[in-house]
């Protein structure tokens, strides 16, 4: 997904309990998944996700709870009712967005899938997607793996 442009939607969600709410600036209404064992254990499943192309907004922010994942990253979370709120790169240069949280009928393309060499055989999407490893996608961000 192309967070460089100019962003020409914004959608907002908030939690289950209403106490945060995020306000997110969108090029378009691409969804990506994510198949890694942490987005997995995470949310019981792949985290179907968007890309902020901007500053996403935040409200209810002391209601926030961050969790540093791994070296690189963090997820966050409502301390209230424990909605997933987000996964960033500690730099704060990048940001997914659960996309579930933001949805509200707009016109989703589903066609990104990332860390598609840890996706469990016992699911497949049927739709064509730009799939990615875990490696490839270190390879482009300049994580390490």
């Amino acid at each position: 997904m192309n967070t460089a442009s100019t962003p020409s939607h914004r959608v907002s969600g908030s939690c289950l309990c209403g106490t945060v709410t995020l306000t997110v600036p969108l090029t378009s209404y691409q969804v990506a998944a994510c198949h890694c064992r942490m987005c997995r254990v995470w949310g019981g499943g792949p985290l179907f996700a968007v890309e902020p192309a901007g500053p996403i907004e935040l409200e209810g922010e002391d209601a926030i709870t961050v969790f540093a994942s791994s070296e690189w990253a963090e997820r966050a979370f409502c301390r209230h009712c424990g909605t997933h709120l987000f996964y960033r790169l500690k730099d704060g240069q990048h940001y997914a967005i659960p996309a579930g949280l933001v949805d509200q009928g707009q016109d989703w393309h589903f066609d990104h899938q990332i860390f598609i060499d840890q996706k469990p055989a016992w699911y497949h999407f049927g739709n064509q997607t730009q799939d990615m490893t875990g490696q490839e996608v270190f390879d482009a961000f300049g994580g390490d793996g």
